[in-house]
């Protein structure tokens, strides 16, 4: 466009008409992501008369660019001149409302909803209420559905008789004859539910949710759970009682033909739970709950194992002994590998519930059967949930039976499962103790530097730096450094490859003593070996070890590199070493028939005369 063209006052619009009739659906896409910029160029009131009455005609196309436009309305009060005007967005977002895509539909009304928040009343009566009833009342069942999202936020600023009147509206969409829309009618009701006082719950909300829990599709009955808890959660616990209408619900839900509503039901229990009275948990919960224990369908199954610290935490011990206890024992040896691997994750819960002896009675013999699952997944769920079970009865008991279920988890044929139990290895550490360690997992811990699979490898050094962290590096001295180091003289060029990646990796976890006896002189024998990959990690160690010793504190203490910066008073022994044992081998590296080693011992010398903030990253 010529500067006339710019010149006139219609640029922005003109520009915006170009682009939204632009056969290219990314410019399109562009030119909505713009329209904050074009508003602020034409100015709140040009905005509303001229942008707004366009984009309301402009609801004709592809749906990812209507999604956008939906979006971006929902912030676009501040730019048609503040709240007090904020209703004019409404009238485009009630098109898009009616789309049929539902994206398009579902972020125009969280673009309405989030507009009404900042509407007054009387925009909220005059406006907002009456779009919500006109897409309530429309033929198309799309915009009926978009309605049911659009209740909750107005009700709350609404007058007492518009309050009525949403609630009347808002039942013929229970009462609709779609599918679909008694759907969403079901997922809205529980947060609308939440706006309104208990004697109207009762008097007005049960009906639909009766209503609605009665529904011939399992897709809108399993929608009511959320219901149920919401009117509980309303409903103080003392009408609950006296009121049957809920507990009559509550058991057919219990016992619902669809699974799908099982399922709900069971993913939700402790939260029904807590939402009923105590007395309604212990005559109706309780026997509920080992029933849905025992269903038929595993998806059940596995979705209350997921609850069971949760509930049983809501009930009495005796009651948990006499009467859930053995429906849970029955899950130790469930046909399906998913609900087992489900109770995997729960079972130490119950730990802190059941007290010592109880623990050592009941769970201990499961964590033994479950530490023999044949589904790997089940194994490992019981150990990395090991720790409440061990402040309850203590690390002796566990450890008799730990380390088999370790050692074969650590041998398995399938490299993830190795890699599973390797970074549960620090988490044992600590829970065994480091004489229980030494004595039985200190060796394994090695192999897995030998492992022919590189993330193994990986994993396996950094395994010793956390280890070291656990027990101390005196320890690290003794247990592992020799280990390591001895593996830089291993004839395989792997285990050599791996010393090199174990040094970077622990390097900033040992000491300057350590670095001085043991890493360095290692590190003089791998500058000259005869493969180039090992050559060119050795120069990428020293980088890492240049770094640690230009800035490890004059006291000798270990440098957190992550969260420190150089220290005001650096080691003078560690710039010492820098220059007597590092710097000779990386000019023979410079040296170096391969370019890459060249390359990288470069960057190491380089690395000295530089200040000190390299980043330190794994080989």
């Amino acid at each position: 466009m010529d500067s006339d063209a710019q010149n006139d006052p219609l640029f922005p619009i003109a520009v915006l008409i170009d682009e939204l009739k632009h056969d290219d659906v990314l410019l399109r896409l562009n030119a909505i992501h713009r329209l904050s910029t074009i508003a602020l160029a034409l100015g709140a009131e040009r905005t509303r008369d001229e942008l707004i009455p366009f984009l309301d005609e402009s609801v004709e196309d592809e749906d990812e660019v209507l999604t956008a436009l939906s979006e971006e309305l929902g912030s676009f009060v501040e730019y048609v001149g503040g709240p007090e005007y904020g209703h004019v967005l409404l009238s485009p977002l009630e098109n898009l409302a009616a789309i049929e895509e539902t994206l398009v539909r579902e972020k125009a009304v969280e673009s309405l909803n989030k507009i009404c928040t900042e509407l007054s009343q009387e925009q909220i009566e005059n406006y907002f209420i009456p779009l919500t009833v006109r897409l309530s009342k429309a033929d198309w069942f799309t915009s009926k559905i978009s309605a049911t999202g659009l209740y909750n936020v107005p009700y709350s600023k609404a007058t007492p008789p518009s309050q009525e009147g949403l609630r009347q509206q808002f039942g013929q969409l229970v009462h609709d004859e779609t599918p679909m829309v008694r759907r969403q009618a079901a997922n809205n009701l529980a947060k609308f539910v939440k706006e309104m006082p208990p004697n109207i719950v009762i008097d007005e909300m049960i009906p639909l949710f009766q209503h609605l829990a009665a529904d011939d599709q399992d897709s809108v009955r399993l929608l009511t759970v959320d219901i149920l808890i919401a009117i509980a959660e309303v409903v103080p616990k003392e009408q609950q009682t006296s009121h049957g209408t809920i507990l009559t619900a509550l058991r057919s839900l219990f016992e619902d033909k669809g699974w799908r509503v099982r399922y709900t039901v069971a993913d939700r229990f402790e939260k029904i739970a807590k939402a009923v009275d105590e007395e309604t948990v212990t005559r109706d919960l309780v026997p509920a709950f080992v029933k849905l224990l025992k269903d038929t369908e595993a998806e059940v199954r596995t979705a209350i194992s997921g609850q069971i610290p949760g509930f049983c935490s809501l009930i009495d011990r005796q009651t948990l002994l006499d009467e859930v206890m053995t429906s849970i024992e029955d899950l130790v040896s469930d046909t399906s590998q998913h609900v087992r691997a489900a109770l995997g994750t729960q079972i130490s819960g119950l730990a802190p519930i059941l007290g010592k002896d109880e623990t050592i009675a009941h769970l201990l013999p499961m964590f033994l059967q479950m530490l023999k699952d044949e589904f790997p997944d089940v194994r490992l769920h019981i150990i990395s949930k090991l720790e409440l079970v061990n402040k309850v009865i203590g690390i002796d008991l566990l450890s008799q039976s730990l380390l088999p279920a370790i050692v074969q988890l650590a041998e398995d044929k399938q490299w993830r499962v190795r890699l599973a139990i390797i970074e549960y290895i620090p988490l044992l550490a600590s829970q065994l103790g480091v004489e229980f360690f030494d004595e039985k997992l200190s060796t394994l811990c090695m192999s897995w530097l030998g492992d022919t699979v590189f993330s193994i490898r990986e994993a396996a050094t950094k395994n010793l730096k956390k280890l070291t962290e656990v027990f101390g590096v005196d320890w690290a001295n003794e247990a592992i450094i020799p280990k390591v180091m001895a593996m830089g003289q291993h004839p395989n060029y792997l285990y050599r490859m791996t010393t090199c990646f174990a040094i970077s990796t622990l390097a900033p976890a040992i000491n300057l003593e350590v670095i001085e006896k043991s890493i360095l002189p290692m590190m003089d024998r791998l500058v000259a070996d005869d493969i180039p990959n090992i050559r060119f990690n050795v120069a990428k160690s020293y980088t890492i070890l240049i770094d640690i010793l230009k800035r490890l504190p004059a006291d000798g203490t270990i440098l957190d590199l992550e969260k420190s910066s150089s220290p005001s008073k650096p080691s003078p022994h560690g710039q010492e070493l820098i220059q007597k044992s590092i710097l000779p081998n990386l000019e023979k590296l410079q040296q170096d028939g391969d370019v890459d080693v060249r390359y990288f011992a470069s960057t190491a010398a380089a690395s000295i005369e530089g200040g000190g903030d390299s980043m330190v990253t794994s080989p």
